[in-house]
């Protein structure tokens, strides 16, 4: 959603962002537009003519007389889009007085600047040359800001040291002298035609008319050379004038040649800190976390084959050892048993059937203890039988023993007791 947002003539509605992320700004004069929330910002500029009061106190001249100066500048914001949008550039979110204040700091310091190289009579007998110069000058510092100045007059020219009154009173007692040189020669000259009026009229009317017309062009003489004197001055004075005015603008073209020429600089060496920021973070981010995790890598995967080779050889120095040792501990077995087999045979041999005879017994008591066992877990045996068949059955329990020898160890009980000498099977 959003809203739409109006402004008059007198007024500059500044149009940023919109709802695809565009970062381009339009500027509105006495029109509409519509603003999207959230992601739009409107602000507004005043196009109304502002009126500006310079002021410059105690400045030194030409001359080293300090004077004040006072002016009255009107400026405003020009509407033309390119000047416009450096205007909101510079003064988009500042108030009216903080815009007047840059703009008269800046009229001040050009007022300053010129009134340093003017003398106190060129400043105060022709203002309007004065306040014309310091337009002229100040006029495209100002419009780099989009700012255009309307007008731009002296006010009041005043100093604290009596300059200004001595000159005013000097002029008028020249003037007085003047005038009163001029009665005194009319009253003298007045007084010469009487004379010689009354000595002979046509005398003194030859003479004064001779006089009158030497004086006549004695005048015209030297009126001329006064008029060739002040024109020369004149000259002189205009080409000093635009001489000065050219050095100054040569100065400030050279002033704004090296401003351009320092922020060139100053835009490069900012390029070159940003190239090698990104250059340090790059390392930083991805250059040397990468070198790090690889070598890391490669530690484990070095220490993991060195462990498994290692592994490896241990286990097969463990198999073989413990291989060698049993193969040993088998091959001692076997000699110890072949040779235990090897004497039993020999024994069996020589010994016979009382050999036999004699593992028989060392089996029995074994047997019995196997047999044992279990009854040796009872407490009491009750024999039950019918008849007085006691005798019977311990009987037919002895009988079971020779089948339970043969099937233990092998050897027929009954036949090994049938070859002992005075037994019976």
């Amino acid at each position: 959603m959003g809203n739409i947002h109006t402004v008059g003539p007198n007024e500059a509605l500044i149009v940023s962002g919109g709802c695809c992320g565009s970062t381009k700004k339009r500027t509105i004069v006495g029109g509409w537009a519509w603003a999207w929330w959230l992601v739009t910002d409107v602000q507004r500029l005043s196009l109304e003519v502002m009126t500006l009061n310079p002021m410059c106190e105690m400045v030194e001249t030409a001359q080293g007389v300090p004077l004040t100066v006072t002016g009255v500048a009107q400026c405003k914001i020009m509407k033309a889009d390119e000047l416009l949008g450096t205007a909101s550039e510079q003064f988009l979110g500042k108030s009216v007085k903080e815009i007047k204040m840059t703009i008269l700091q800046t009229l001040e310091g050009h007022l300053r600047a010129i009134l340093g190289t003017l003398t106190v009579e060129e400043v105060y007998k022709d203002r309007d040359q004065f306040a014309a110069l310091v337009r002229e000058v100040a006029a495209p510092d100002v419009g780099r800001m989009g700012i255009e100045i309307l007008s731009f007059t002296i006010k009041d020219v005043y100093d604290d040291v009596q300059y200004l009154q001595s000159l005013g009173k000097a002029q008028t007692a020249s003037v007085k002298r003047d005038a009163d040189a001029g009665v005194a020669e009319a009253n003298r000259d007045a007084g010469i035609r009487e004379a010689e009026c009354e000595k002979s009229a046509m005398d003194v009317k030859y003479s004064t008319d001779t006089k009158i017309e030497d004086n006549a062009r004695m005048y015209k003489l030297q009126k001329a050379n006064f008029d060739q004197e002040i024109n020369t001055a004149k000259a002189e004075s205009q080409l000093a004038y635009e001489l000065q005015a050219a050095k100054i603008r040569q100065r400030i073209r050279n002033e704004e040649i090296q401003i351009d020429i320092v922020e060139r600089r100053k835009q490069i060496e900012i390029e070159t800190q940003e190239i090698n920021r990104k250059d340090c973070e790059l390392s930083a981010t991805v250059k040397l976390p990468a070198e790090a995790e690889s070598y890391r890598v490669q530690m484990i995967a070095e220490g993991k084959r060195t462990q498994t080779v290692e592994v490896a050889k241990a286990e097969a120095e463990r198999i073989r050892k413990i291989g060698a040792a049993e193969a040993h501990a088998i091959e001692m077995v076997g000699k110890a048993e072949a040779e235990r087999m090897r004497m039993k045979a020999n024994v069996y041999k020589q010994y016979g059937d009382a050999a036999i005879m004699n593992i028989v017994l060392e089996s029995l008591p074994k047997i019995a203890a196997e047999v044992a066992a279990p009854l040796a877990k009872t407490e009491e045996i009750v024999l039950i039988s019918g008849n007085d068949s006691t005798t019977a059955d311990v009987a037919r329990l002895v009988g079971q023993l020779p089948p339970a020898i043969n099937a233990l160890t092998g050897v027929d009980l009954s036949k090994v007791l049938g070859k002992i000498p005075g037994a019976k099977a």
